[in-house]
């Protein structure tokens, strides 16, 4: 009876288990995930990036040894 009793008190006091937290959590961690790649991935193939990366290695290549 004990047992019921501090459960009862545990659930009317908002003190309850978190059961379904963690799954939330990795789902607003997946979509900021997602969406941090797809700005990268926007970042990484546009053209100013492309050149700047073709400029630096271009350079790295015709470095005189």
């Amino acid at each position: 009876m004990r047992i019921i009793w501090l459960r009862l008190r545990a659930a009317l006091s908002g003190r309850g288990s978190d059961t379904g937290m963690s799954t939330s959590e990795y789902a607003m961690g997946t979509i900021a995930a997602c969406a941090f790649a797809a700005v990268l991935y926007k970042v990484v193939t546009s053209d100013v990036v492309a050149t700047a990366l073709q400029s630096t290695i271009g350079k790295a290549l015709d470095a005189p040894f």
